[in-house]
């Protein structure tokens, strides 16, 4: 891989996570807020830590007590005040279910003069969960929708029904305590009621459309989960205030002003990018074709998150998949780079944040007895680009406002 390229878009990588770091837009939430009675911190979510870590540090003593829930590995050093749990994602384990219940337990009894400072981010679904239904059957509805292909919208909606506190329910067992809820937003439009599934928000999904949703993927439900589905959301709530911090358009214009700075010419194709991954990398590959050749340096972003449909049994993530698609399609070309990563710094179930290609990636793979298009069926991303050089790997990153894909044009 041409190495001022692969510079170029570790300089991109960097720029843009650190433009959507939440710590600056959580103080200044909190600056100038009086807050009487008492006031206590549940955080949950992918940057769960980083976000009370900043509270902490802007509330000091005036905070009563906190509990933060994040995704194992993602706990970076006590908070002060601040009981800190790790739990399972994108499945939630016992782990995120015991880690909810320190949030429970930290809420009763509150009366209408204290506040609940709520903090979230995405991977709350899976973090911040108390099930209505059988842990392990919560865990295989999870699976189910998963495998399916199914977007974040149409997940949220059919697990806000099976759980006690997504879907506005946690402000309601907060009431009469008042809930300041600072949110991170994870999805395209930032609908605050799927955010996480929305723990401190009016739902707006209705129950016809999880019977939908239930009867498009075929999942497999027990009568009881059927019920819940059933079941009306809360569809108002008085006793919550929330600001949205953070998005995915952010994400693409800070890297876009680091391709301006790195000389590139910068375009954001979508900062709605949604589709199957692998369909994504092949139209970004086409883009370098065009492009390509052409002596210009040029940057062409899209933002969102894409999906995958589980065809085979391997290891990887969205955005790994969508890099190794891309790699089929600029097969041989010099001066094309490619990559896609996870804001959050996982994608999938792997310690990846996401993969980057370029012209060099599919011959190197063939060099090794590897076809694209079967490690692409295997859904084993992951694997192959580890044997190209071609996974990103940049640790928890304290953030979590979707994906970003690029593609770069050195001439």
């Amino acid at each position: 891989m041409a190495m001022s390229l692969r510079s170029d878009a570790q300089t991109i990588i960097s720029s843009a996570i650190q433009a959507v770091q939440p710590d600056a837009a959580v103080k200044r939430a909190l600056q100038g807020r009086e807050f009487p009675g008492r006031v206590v911190l549940a955080a949950a979510g992918k940057a769960a830590w980083q976000m009370a870590k900043a509270a902490q540090d802007c509330l000091g003593a005036r905070l009563d007590q906190g509990v933060v829930v994040t995704k194992y590995g993602h706990v970076s050093g006590p908070i002060p005040g601040c009981a800190c749990y790790e739990g399972g994602h994108p499945v939630p384990d016992e782990n995120s279910f015991r880690g909810t219940q320190a949030v429970l337990d930290l809420v009763s009894g509150l009366t209408a003069g204290d506040t609940v400072i709520f903090l979230l981010s995405g991977g709350g679904s899976a973090l911040f969960e108390q099930p209505l239904i059988p842990g392990e059957e919560l865990q295989d509805v999870t699976s189910q929708l998963l495998s399916s292909g199914a977007d974040i919208v149409e997940m949220n909606t059919i697990r806000k029904r099976l759980s006690a506190v997504k879907g506005g329910r946690f402000a309601q067992l907060c009431a009469p305590a008042q809930v300041f809820s600072i949110v991170l937003s994870d999805i395209l439009g930032d609908p605050l009621d799927m955010i996480a599934s929305g723990p401190a928000c009016a739902d707006q999904s209705t129950c016809a459309q999880a019977q939908a949703i239930a009867e498009k993927y075929h999942l497999n439900l027990t009568p009881q989960a059927r019920e819940l589905l059933d079941r009306e959301t809360p569809k108002a709530l008085d006793n919550v205030e929330t600001r949205i911090t953070g998005s995915v358009r952010e994400l693409c214009t800070a890297a876009a002003q680091a391709a301006r700075e790195l000389g590139y010419e910068p375009v954001i194709l979508t900062d709605l990018l949604c589709c199957q991954a692998r369909e994504a990398g092949s139209f970004l590959a086409s883009i370098a074709c065009t492009h390509q050749g052409q002596g210009k340096k040029l940057a062409f972003l899209a933002g969102g998150e894409t999906v995958v449909k589980l065809t085979g049994s391997g290891k990887g993530g969205r955005n790994q998949e969508l890099a190794l698609s891309a790699a089929q399609g600029i097969d041989g070309l010099v001066n094309v780079l490619v990559f896609s990563l996870g804001s959050d710094g996982t994608d999938g179930p792997t310690d990846a944040a996401g993969g980057i290609v370029d012209g060099q990636t599919a011959p190197r793979l063939r060099a090794q007895g590897l076809s694209i298009h079967q490690v692409l069926e295997d859904n084993d991303a992951y694997h192959a680009l580890a044997k190209a050089d071609g996974l990103i790997v940049t640790g928890p990153t304290g953030t979590n406002v979707n994906d970003v894909a690029v593609v770069l044009v050195a001439g």
